[in-house]
């Protein structure tokens, strides 16, 4: 009998950030593609999460931040076609924190044409994607400990897990 090849998985990891400023107002950006969600981005290689957090936000918002808890694990576990050279989009690991705005103000990027800081009982009026209203819940309800989801995105939406770790 012939072996079999292991090939290594492949996890897209990424971090974002709920960030709140001193009014307790969230910090909301608006894609193109997913429309109003709270700021953040794959971690590079090399590059530790805390670090990608904080660089995610700047990079999208202006706002330097303070990384605090963890409040979320997510695994979208769906695989899909790639698109710009991309030959498939592979399973992706996001970690959600609970962010302090240091100092700078809000402003579009090269990745979203706004951002602002809106009042948290807004926030869930604004979010349209499943996955990131699921992802804000979580943060709405964190005391403690993190809460865990497992969902895919295509060809629809389907929380297939959820529960704290």
């Amino acid at each position: 009998m012939a072996e079999k090849e292991w090939v290594m998985p492949t996890h897209i990891i990424a971090a974002a950030g709920v960030a709140l400023n001193e009014k307790g107002e969230i910090l909301m950006v608006r894609h193109n593609r997913s429309g109003w969600v709270f700021p953040g981005g794959q971690v590079e290689v090399g590059e530790n999460v805390v670090d990608a957090v904080q660089r995610e936000i700047m990079e999208e918002t202006g706002i330097e931040v303070e990384v605090g808890e963890l409040f979320c694990i997510s695994s979208n576990t769906g695989k899909y076609p790639g698109y710009n050279g991309v030959k498939e989009v592979p399973t992706k690991i996001m970690l959600d924190f609970i962010c302090k705005a240091k100092s700078g103000m809000p402003r579009p990027s090269d990745e979203n044409d706004a951002s602002m800081y809106v009042p948290a009982e807004k926030v869930l009026e604004m979010i349209e994607a499943p996955a990131i209203i699921e992802r804000f819940k979580a943060y709405l309800a964190y005391a403690g400990r993190p809460t865990y989801l497992e969902y895919v995105t295509k060809p629809a939406f389907e929380l297939k897990l959820k529960r704290l770790v």
